[in-house]
């Protein structure tokens, strides 16, 4: 999901599991030089990722339970733009800031540690070991001076039937696959992990810098500051999904924000454009050396660009490019060229430019866009909602097990797209690869739409019920939402009872 560098998802004691996304850490060349000598890899976090949003969901009322999860992530994503912000401003030395970052870090860890001495035990996991009466002065203390018996007795009355419907043999993973209820619910709640990494959010939070400098912005300072505007982006439209969440309920915030996620069609629309008027290359050394080399070959700069191998060195006059040519990247530094005017930084003058990962272009405003307005999409739902949704879907006695199982599949798609994505975009052009984000998106969409449902302001004990039909209609609850539901205990299960029947019980 992401990395735990710098200040990125340690702002506060909140926020301690991730929504998706990450933020660079420094290395001792800027991020958006990065493209050919390293991939970043996901930190592991999935403990915090797992636990913190199930306990939010156990020690919260039912009215605000998804409001509080996704305040977690409102934290996370606010301590990635403090991130971003200290990123720029160490982008300015011109060695060891990513050290300094590393140092920096460990004050957000301590604070956190501290707030972790003073959190109790959730009730529902008290009741469960025996420890009624601490369970019963842990939910007083956290609900104030609001009455606790009923929802005490609900938690109680819950456990006590699930512990006896969970009294089968085998482990966990094998009772929840085995009882169709907790598996239609760990198969939406892994899916919707995968459809948030698919979506390609972290090749947005990963690669940011790397993409707007890919886009045509030449300065590395500026790109960094520019990809600090997406984790603004991202820290404000998650505010938004704060308020919206149990306003608009988990369901419709999810399908509105996967949707709004297919605009990262506009990325692939402005690398399109931009390869559509790539410069042609003018100038061809005649060094013998590389008269071989595949870079001769290419005659426009997005070939040149997409090839590891090579660079393209221009001169600029205006808003005119001259003399450009595609010469072979030094093995040394893909800072320079291995031979010409762009070899070293005193040849570089009147204004010569190397250009390694992009090319220039007048586009660059689009793919910046592109970015803000998925973001904008992707925050309010898709990035806290997988870790909401998980966090209440599952019956207490596989709690654990299904966020770990959601986590870990969040976790491989995590990896699997942050490693692929520059090869997809070498392979199948940058275009290529964001129209392949966005149909996945779009997949995802048909996903939701026909296996979640809402449960927005139901007890944890009551959303176990909404499981019981086929998958794909469970999606139809909406139709539930606004009337008077009533749930009894038959078996140890939940039995829904319509409007007429709810007549019948005392």
């Amino acid at each position: 999901m992401y990395q735990f560098s710098t200040l990125a998802a340690s702002a506060s004691p909140a926020a301690v599991q991730d929504d998706g996304v990450t933020v660079h850490p420094w290395d001792e060349r800027p991020a958006s030089r990065q493209r050919s000598t390293r991939q970043d890899e996901p930190g592991l976090a999935g403990i915090a990722s797992m636990t913190v949003p199930v306990y939010i969901a156990e020690a919260s009322p039912p009215h605000l339970r998804g409001q509080l999860v996704t305040i977690n992530t409102l934290f996370i994503t606010g301590g990635q733009f403090i991130a971003s912000l200290i990123d720029g401003a160490f982008s300015y030395l011109q060695r060891d800031g990513w050290r300094y970052m590393l140092g920096l870090s460990v004050l957000p860890a301590v604070l956190q540690f501290m707030g972790f001495l003073f959190l109790p035990e959730s009730p529902r996991w008290l009741i469960q070991r025996g420890l009624t009466q601490k369970a019963r002065r842990v939910l007083s203390q956290i609900r104030g001076n609001q009455n606790i018996d009923e929802e005490y007795d609900s938690i109680k009355n819950s456990i006590e039937e699930e512990e006896k419907d969970s009294g089968g043999d085998g482990p966990v993973i094998w009772r929840m696959l085995t009882y169709p209820p907790t598996r239609r619910a760990l198969l939406v709640g892994c899916g919707l992990q995968m459809f948030q990494q698919l979506s390609g959010i972290n090749t947005v939070m990963y690669y940011s810098a790397t993409i707007l400098q890919m886009s045509g912005v030449r300065d590395d300072r500026l790109a960094i500051w520019l990809a600090g505007l997406t984790t603004l982006t991202n820290f404000l439209f998650t505010l938004l999904g704060v308020w919206l969440v149990e306003r608009v309920g988990r369901r419709k915030l999810t399908l509105s924000s996967i949707i709004g996620t297919s605009l990262k069609i506009l990325l692939a629309i402005g690398f399109l454009i931009s390869a559509q008027h790539s410069p042609p290359v003018t100038f061809h050394p005649l060094d013998p050396a590389i008269a071989n080399s595949t870079c001769s070959k290419y005659q426009l700069c997005e070939p040149c660009m997409l090839d590891p191998g090579c660079g393209f060195c221009y001169r600029e006059n205006s808003s005119a490019l001259l003399t450009s040519s595609c010469v072979p990247v030094n093995k040394a530094s893909t800072e320079q060229a291995a031979w010409g005017r762009c070899s070293n930084s005193s040849l570089m003058r009147d204004h010569t430019y190397w250009a390694y990962n992009y090319c220039p272009t007048s586009y660059s405003w689009m793919v910046l866009l592109a970015l803000v307005l998925y973001l904008a999409a992707f925050a309010p739902g898709m990035g806290p909602m997988p870790w909401t949704i998980n966090s209440e879907i599952y019956p207490l006695w596989a709690r654990s097990t299904g966020n770990a199982c959601a986590a870990g599949v969040n976790w491989t798609f995590n990896i699997l797209v942050s490693l692929t994505f520059l090869h997809l975009a070498q392979y199948f052009t940058y275009y290529g690869a964001f129209f392949l984000y966005s149909s996945l998106a779009l997949l995802g969409f048909v996903f939701i739409y026909g296996c979640l449902p809402e449960t927005k302001a139901r007890r944890l004990e009551e959303i176990e019920a909404l499981f019981e039909n086929q998958l794909c209609s469970c999606g139809a609850s909406d139709s539930d939402e606004g009337r008077q539901v009533e749930y009894i205990r038959v078996k140890g299960s939940n039995y829904h009872l319509s409007d007429n029947d709810a007549s019948d019980v005392d």
